[in-house]
């Protein structure tokens, strides 16, 4: 059993960064590979970015590359979503999600465990 919590969301102005943090429960966090989704309004929950287990790997939505970076640091169970140039369309709740597979997934009915979310608003 893996618990998420998220923290790090607020209201910040379009090109603005944001810094979002999530903390696992634990001592098997290294066993994860883990991703951020979205789901803004009357939106499906969508893939965001996703890192592998050591943090060699990392994918991302072509919404947000170049714009996003994911990390996580083992030693604290924790894993990052640094979010720069932000824009109104990135405006969503941002849930971490945890996977047991090895094989990357976009799919958010293909991991096991969620957090329960951190508003990120922009204005503009």
């Amino acid at each position: 059993q893996v618990q998420l919590v998220e923290s790090g969301g607020g209201l910040v102005q379009a090109g603005g960064s944001l810094r979002l943090s999530c903390a696992a429960s634990g001592r098997t966090f290294s066993s994860y590979a883990m991703a951020w989704f979205r789901q803004g309004p009357g939106s499906e929950r969508e893939f965001v970015a996703r890192i592998s287990r050591g943090g060699s790997s990392t994918y991302y939505a072509d919404s947000v590359k170049g714009r996003f970076t994911i990390s996580r640091d083992n030693a604290k169970n924790t894993v990052y979503l640094q979010m720069n140039s932000l824009k109104s369309e990135d405006m969503a709740v941002y849930y971490c999600a945890a996977d047991r597979m090895l094989v990357p997934h976009t799919n958010p009915a293909a991991y096991d465990y969620w957090g329960q979310g951190t508003q990120v608003t922009v204005s503009s």
